[in-house]
Parts: C-alpha cells; structure tokens; sequence
C-alpha cells in the first residue's frame, strides 16, 4: 500500500482524509496548525453540512514530525505558503514519489520549479467546505458534485497520474483530464467570480447570486477572465455536467443577461459556501488573492487586455490587508466600487 499524505489539512484536506478512511484508505494529514493536528488525532475528524460523519479516525502531524519517504502527497496549503513547504517536502519523497497540487489558483508550473516536472501532477476541487474548528470542518456541496478533475503538465494519462487518481477516487468521484490548463483556468473562472466577489463583499455565494448588481460583477469577472484565456490561447474546459463556460462570455445585454442565469443555477448547490479568501481575512491572515484574481489581472497586463471588475477586487482586498488589525471586514457596501 502506498504512503499518502495531504500537506495542508485546512477545510478541503480535512473532508478528504475522512472520505479515504471511510472507504478504508490511509494517509497523513501534515499542517502547521498544532491545535488543529492535535483535535484530528484525539477526536478524529467530523464533517458537517452536507454529510454528516461523526469522529471518523485519521492521523495527523505537523511538519517537524514528518518522516521517512511518501509515495503521494495531495497538496492543498495556501500557495503564500509553497516555497517553504514544498522545499522541506523535499526531503520526504524520491524520483519515484507522486506531488498532486489541488490548490487555488493555477500553481503547477510554480510546483514543478521545487519539486520536479517529472513529479509533478495537479487537478480542481470542485466542492467547496469550510474550516468550524480544530477537527471540524464543513461540507458546502451536494456529495454527488463532489469531483475532483485532474491532469499533468505534458497532459499525459501516465502511471504516476493514474496513482493519484487511485487515491483521489477514495475522496470522491474524479475525473482525468487532458487539457489542464483548460479545466485549471475554467476552476479559477469560478473562484475569480464568486469568491472573488464573496471575499471583497464579504458576503456568501448565496448572498452574491441573490443581489442583482452583486451577481453582474461576477459575470463581469467571468468574462474577463475568458477574454485573457482565450489570448492565451486556452481553452476553457466545462468542468460542470451540462455547463458550456463560454455561456459565460458576453458582449450583449442579452448575453450578459445568459451569463448571470449561468452562475445563479450553478451556485444554487454552493449558496452557503464563501470564499476561503474571506475565511482567511475572517481570521486575520494573508488570502490567495495574488492567486486568484490577480492572476487574471497580471496576464491581462501582459496581453494588454482590461480586467477592470477583477481590478477593483484586488484593489479592495489589498486595502483590506494594509490595514491589519484596524480593518473592518469587507460589506456589500463595496458594491459602489463596481461600475457598471
């Protein structure tokens, strides 16, 4: 049996090591939270929301008690936190180890400069969850959506790939895929726009999609995104069943008016999700949004395209973080940033 592990133990990692151990896997959950390390190993892990297992038993440590050589490791820290991460992680693995990144945002280039291209596999959560308490943790999504795409750099269905997918299927449905930067960029569609939203409004999908002026900016966000993509060159892959993400493009009132119809069925399953960039600010500490949003901003620079309503969530969280201690959480009061 192979030794698995899931460095970052946050909201996601949590759900997961109790699906694997429930369908009779194994693995280490490696995280820097030792209050959180220490409630997994004495109480086990709880999920609520839409399942509800009870105490189900995993192992956990931190990463100074790492040890020996791990055949796979699911990697879902913050990307704020790779560099270091990744270069102790390291020291655990072998040319014959398996490094899968299910991170926000599109980080398997960044992860292949540590770990190595030849070992290096990614994919997109397509569920959201959210962190209650050491232990705990929140299902956000129907079990039947949860499904993980994932796929490699050469977008090649390899051994090493299908090891992650053995493993990734303990967790729930998976599905591999051979356009990654298609399905890695159509995920960071959806995160651009509503958590993107849901971070600089400090409201949850539900919340967003509900609001009239709230859920055009996230269609504004979306399309934005498919005009960098497609100057890239990517094509955006439909990671939802029945879901063409160039519904999602516009130039009409008529289109934008499909766009918005789009994102209210979709994130019908998601209402009570918010962004883990909001929980992150929720709790003091740095956010993706570099990630995120910014990614699209900083290649539309690059292909001297506007992204005018990814801009301004930047622009709003980044005064939110300047101001530390002394700043009061984000308020859809900030639609009046938003020009439409």
């Amino acid at each position: 049996m192979e030794r698995a592990a899931i460095l970052g133990a946050g909201s996601l990692g949590t759900i997961m090591a109790a699906k694997v151990a429930q369908n009779g896997g194994t693995c280490e959950l490696i995280d820097t939270n030792k209050e959180h390390v220490d409630a997994l190993n004495n109480n086990g892990a709880t999920v609520t929301g839409f399942l509800d297992m009870k105490n189900v038993p995993v192992k956990a440590i931190t990463p100074e008690q790492m040890e020996g050589i791990y055949d796979l490791v699911i990697v879902l820290t913050k990307q704020l936190a790779n560099k270091a991460a990744l270069t102790n992680l390291l020291n655990y693995i072998d040319e014959n180890s398996v490094v899968c990144t299910l991170q926000n945002g599109v980080p398997e280039e960044g992860v292949a400069a540590i770990v190595g291209r030849e070992r290096t596999c990614g994919g997109a959560v397509g569920w959201g969850a959210t962190w209650v308490a050491p232990g705990v943790s929140q299902l956000n999504t129907k079990p039947e959506f949860m499904i993980i795409e994932i796929g490699n750099l050469d977008n090649v269905y390899d051994e090493k790939l299908k090891r992650a997918e053995k493993f990734l299927k303990m967790a729930g449905g998976v599905a591999v895929n051979s356009n990654l930067a298609g399905f890695r960029w159509a995920k960071l569609l959806m995160n651009s726009a509503l958590s993107g939203m849901s971070a600089a409004t400090g409201a949850t999908f539900g919340e967003i999609v509900d609001d009239d002026k709230a859920v055009v900016c996230a269609a504004h966000v979306a399309n934005e995104l498919i005009q960098v993509a497609s100057a890239k060159g990517i094509t955006l892959e439909n990671i939802i069943p029945g879901k063409n993400f160039y519904d999602l493009q516009f130039s009409t009132d008529a289109e934008r008016d499909r766009a918005i119809a789009f994102l209210r069925d979709v994130y019908e399953a998601h209402r009570p999700s918010k962004a883990s960039m909001l929980q992150d600010m929720e709790k003091g500490i740095a956010c993706e949004i570099d990630y995120i949003n910014g990614v699209v901003c900083r290649e539309g620079d690059n292909m001297g395209i506007e992204t005018i309503f990814n801009d301004t969530i930047v622009a709003i969280i980044k005064d939110f973080e300047a101001k530390g201690a002394e700043a009061e959480l984000p308020t859809m009061a900030n639609l009046d940033k938003f020009t439409i």
